[in-house]
């Protein structure tokens, strides 16, 4: 009876802990993004001030300035047709590709594709552009889905693998054997008790998507330009408008906090199951 007050203390200590770990290796990037919350809302004074105003009279002028200075919606939409035409395509081409190297094998083309995932992206900007150029696909659709499909197809493939090797052979077996063909099996056996996975390989997909810069700065005209671009309008030569800057960042992370919100028990989830072998 003595060693449970000692007992529970302990688990409250190591509670406690376990929290305050969690709180130091969030807290620069909830400072980081509260900062730019509140530059947001500062007037170009305030943008400059020193020390840095905490208290101060919020304005939305900078947002108003956003979507005065860059067509912003159409911008929004054209990052939404990009990443979510990107995402699908690389889950389509990408389950198919992690489930063949979970079930045979097949390392040598796991480490062809792990080795396109750690080439830096900006590295296959000058080929595209030479043959989209050529194929007369600059400021395209076809064009960006197809480079951004360079981060989609890999995350998903490299994700999705632990998630295939985990699934029990002895499922897929007994499909084959009621007749089912080895495509069959794929789509009404190992896809569905793979969802997690696919779930948390689309939002990852469709964030690093969603904030692609470099693609569309060079690939991108008027008719495609992406909200990231949007951001670097506020730069130029002569000055550097801190509140346009943070304004257009803040409007283009919030839908990616709002989906990440509302889904994350599934994204957790899912890394946490395709973490087991990775």
């Amino acid at each position: 009876m003595s060693q449970s007050p000692r007992l529970r203390w302990r688990r409250l200590l190591s509670s406690l802990l376990v929290y305050v770990a969690i709180g130091l290796v969030i807290l620069p990037f909830m400072f980081i993004f509260l900062w730019m919350l509140l530059s947001s809302l500062k007037n170009n004074v305030q943008q400059t001030a020193w020390p840095p105003l905490f208290i101060f009279t919020p304005t939305l002028e900078n947002y108003s300035q956003v979507f005065q200075r860059v067509p912003f919606v159409s911008y929004a939409i054209n990052s939404v047709v990009v990443s979510v035409s990107a995402t699908v395509l690389g889950l389509i081409f990408g389950l198919p590709a992690a489930y063949s190297i979970a079930r045979w094998r097949q390392s040598r083309l796991a480490v062809a594709i792990l080795t396109s995932r750690m080439v830096p992206w900006i590295s296959f900007l000058l080929p595209w552009y030479l043959l989209f150029t050529r194929a007369g696909m600059i400021d395209t659709y076809a064009a960006l889905i197809l480079t951004h499909m360079i981060i989609t197809m890999p995350i998903t493939i490299w994700l999705m693998i632990a998630f295939f090797e985990d699934l029990p052979a002895e499922l897929e077996d007994a499909a084959l054997i009621d007749g089912c063909s080895r495509l069959g099996v794929f789509l009404r056996v190992s896809l569905p008790l793979a969802s997690p996975g696919i779930v948390a390989s689309a939002i990852l997909c469709l964030i690093y998507s969603w904030n692609n810069f470099i693609f569309a700065l060079i690939l991108a005209g008027r008719k495609t330009m992406t909200l990231p671009v949007a951001v670097y309008s506020f730069m130029s030569y002569n000055e550097v408008n801190w509140g346009g800057i943070t304004a257009a960042a803040t409007l283009i992370a919030l839908p990616v906090l709002v989906l990440t919100f509302t889904i994350q028990r599934y994204l957790i989830k899912g890394l946490a199951l395709g973490g087991v072998k990775a």
